[in-house]
Formats: structure tokens, C-alpha cells, sequence
């Protein structure tokens, strides 16, 4: 079993020797993670589970669905395995975490899916095509870099939202 995450990763910078282009993606998928955690671990008890924005979502719920995005593109679309609850981090059309889930926990799975994710991506060439199923809702099967730059634009835009989140609760700036 993983640890969740631990100290902020730094910013994977562009002159930051690489050996191919699978790792540069992972190197910031880790990142954003690492911010993730990060910020949402800064955050109160009742600012993790409560919501300062319009549309209502509370923070912790972001862990959950992340993990669950990641399981989606990769495990369920890409791999084209069976996944249960692959919509797992909705009910009723919204995001949800049940009351009995704790951050750690919920952190804990990120972990676990991140090195789920790493592996997945290791065994695979970047311009592999995903397998056809369920996920693609009759479109064809996405590409494996499109599916990672794809994960690398929701975690660098569901940090933003946790960076407004941290600003609104307790005046917390930057990455």
C-alpha cells in the first residue's frame, strides 16, 4: 500500500532532463496531485466539507472525483476494463463524498490510482490507441498522450479552483 502524498513536488520545469515524454506528462500529473493534497490538507474541517462558491461543491469532493477521472480515461476507457462504479464520484448529478470518508483516506486512494495510472502508462506506447467499450459512448478510442494531456488540463484546472478556494478560506496564495 502507498503513502498518501507527502511534501508539495516541485514545478516540473521544461529544462528538467526527461527520458521520454510519458515521464514529463507523469512528472506533472504528480505535481498537480501534490498540490491537490497539499491544499486541501491546509484546509479547516469545515471549509474541506462545506462550499464558499456558487455552484456548491466542497473540496474534499474534488479528491474523490479526481481519482475517479483518472480511473475513467485510463483503467475503464483506455484499458477497456471492467471498473465498477466508474461514475462513483457523483450522486444525483453532483460530486459527493459520504460523510464516514476522510481526506486521508480519499488521499490514499489518489495514491494508490496514481501509481495505477503510472503503470498503465509505462506498459504503453503514447500513441497507442485505447480499447473500444463503454467509455467512448460510440466515438472512437482516444490516444494515450490525448488521454494524459487530457488528465494534465483537469488537474491544472481543478487546482486553480482550489487555488481560489484557499484564498476565500484563509488567505492562502499560489501553488
Amino acid at each position: 500500500m502507498l503513502a498518501p502524498f507527502g511534501e508539495q513536488l516541485p514545478f516540473p520545469e521544461c529544462t528538467t532532463p526527461s527520458d521520454s515524454a510519458a515521464e514529463v506528462l507523469l512528472r506533472y500529473l504528480d505535481f498537480y496531485r501534490s498540490v491537490v493534497a497539499t491544499k486541501l490538507r491546509g484546509l479547516s474541517g469545515a471549509d474541506l466539507r462545506g462550499s464558499r462558491l456558487p455552484s456548491g461543491w466542497a473540496p474534499i469532493e474534488l479528491a474523490m472525483h479526481l481519482r475517479h477521472v483518472e480511473r475513467r480515461w485510463l483503467e475503464w476507457g483506455f484499458e477497456g476494463r471492467d471498473v465498477a462504479e466508474p461514475w462513483g464520484d457523483e450522486r444525483d448529478g453532483r460530486w459527493y463524498v459520504g460523510p464516514d470518508q476522510s481526506l486521508e483516506d480519499l488521499l490514499l486512494a489518489l495514491s494508490e490510482q496514481a501509481a495505477t495510472t503510472r503503470r498503465i502508462v509505462l506498459a504503453h506506447d503514447l500513441a497507442e490507441i485505447g480499447a473500444p467499450g463503454e467509455r467512448w459512448s460510440g466515438a472512437p478510442p482516444a490516444r494515450l498522450d490525448r488521454i494524459l494531456l487530457h488528465l494534465v488540463q483537469e488537474y491544472a484546472r481543478h487546482t486553480g479552483h482550489l487555488d481560489i478556494v484557499r484564498e476565500l478560506a484563509d488567505g492562502t496564495t499560489g501553488e
